[in-house]
């Protein structure tokens, strides 16, 4: 027992009963569990990889050949293993696509520098190797290999889209859904301050129906929503709106809470109500004397006023998201 205490112990070293590995052991350790887990996905990876089925402890069972997704569902304990399920994570994030590649190529670059290492090089020299690789890899990819996305065409991007999709759900659709996505990113085409073409994914808008078929599928310039609208009335269809997004609920007025009103006069009373239903009626009269065609509102509209928004023509639709809300302000300006 006084063993666990001695200071030259080195099972000691980091806390009671811990023990501190270092040197040639830990390097292999690593490499090996770096390479357990690039030979999980390896087959999954390129056109006519395989599905992976994956069976969670409740018996939730997922088929997939997407890198971050069978990463994400296997529990990893090793730190190396953890280190490359970030990447793949990352990956995921920042492209959206390679995520089984960089797992198998940072793999393979630890079993190459892990040989290196047992050939009596410094892994201090190999990683100034590997960095200096990296800056000339990106400089030969950037004056051999790219080309700038306005002298490819359309018909480059459709391929590449397609080379994306292949290994997803939606390979089977082929073009259908390659010329969707090319179309929409070109249509949310923008220029930063120096000038230089932006493709902002956030700005395009996937609306999920359930019950309709993938070719069912279409795409058009706007924005869309699946709320409908609150009256039956209303038109169907509106030419030239001018819209109005709101962040507040078109009811009846009512007082805070906290607050206390003593009357002695019922017809003081019939009077507080009537004015807790005419604040609202002149928030609709000034909604429709500014010449608003739709009105957007995050919250609710009670139905005497949809009446007196369909009776002036009129559309309302409520309920909707505030991230939608925001979007809609935005692109009307």
């Amino acid at each position: 027992m006084s063993g666990i205490f001695d200071r030259n112990n080195q099972d000691s070293a980091l806390f009671i009963g811990g023990s501190r590995v270092s040197g040639q052991e830990v390097r292999s350790q690593n490499v090996m569990a770096a390479q357990s887990i690039a030979n999980v996905i390896k087959t999954s990876l390129g056109p006519v990889g395989l599905d992976k089925m994956l069976v969670d402890d409740v018996g939730e069972v997922t088929i997939s050949n997407d890198g971050a997704t069978i990463l994400q569902l296997l529990e990893v304990e090793h730190p190396a293993g953890k280190i490359l399920v970030k990447l793949a994570q990352q990956q995921d994030t920042e492209v959206g696509d390679g995520t089984t590649s960089v797992v198998i190529i940072a793999a393979e670059l630890l079993r190459r520098a892990n040989e290196l290492i047992k050939s009596h090089i410094h892994p201090a020299t190999v990683i100034a190797g590997y960095r200096l690789a990296c800056k000339e890899a990106n400089r030969f990819i950037a004056d051999q290999m790219a080309q700038r996305v306005e002298k490819l065409g359309t018909e480059a991007l459709v391929n590449v889209a397609m080379t994306t999709i292949s290994s997803k759900i939606l390979g089977t659709y082929g073009t259908f859904f390659a010329q969707m996505a090319v179309d929409a990113l070109q249509a949310v085409r923008t220029q930063d301050a120096r000038g230089k073409a932006r493709y902002p994914v956030a700005a395009v808008n996937v609306l999920k129906v359930k019950g309709a078929s993938a070719r069912e599928s279409s795409y058009f310039t706007g924005y869309a929503l699946y709320r409908p609208f609150t009256g039956a009335a209303m038109k169907r269809a509106v030419a030239n709106p001018k819209i109005a997004v709101i962040d507040f609920d078109i009811t009846k007025t009512r007082m805070k809470l906290g607050v206390n009103i003593v009357i002695d006069n019922p017809e003081s009373l019939e009077a507080i109500r009537k004015r807790e239903a005419d604040i609202s009626t002149e928030r609709v009269r000034m909604l429709l004397d500014a010449g608003v065609t739709a009105v957007f509102s995050t919250r609710g509209i009670d139905d005497m006023y949809v009446k007196m928004f369909a009776e002036a023509g009129a559309v309302t639709v409520t309920r909707v998201p505030k991230d939608d809300a925001r979007r809609i302000a935005r692109g009307c300006g």
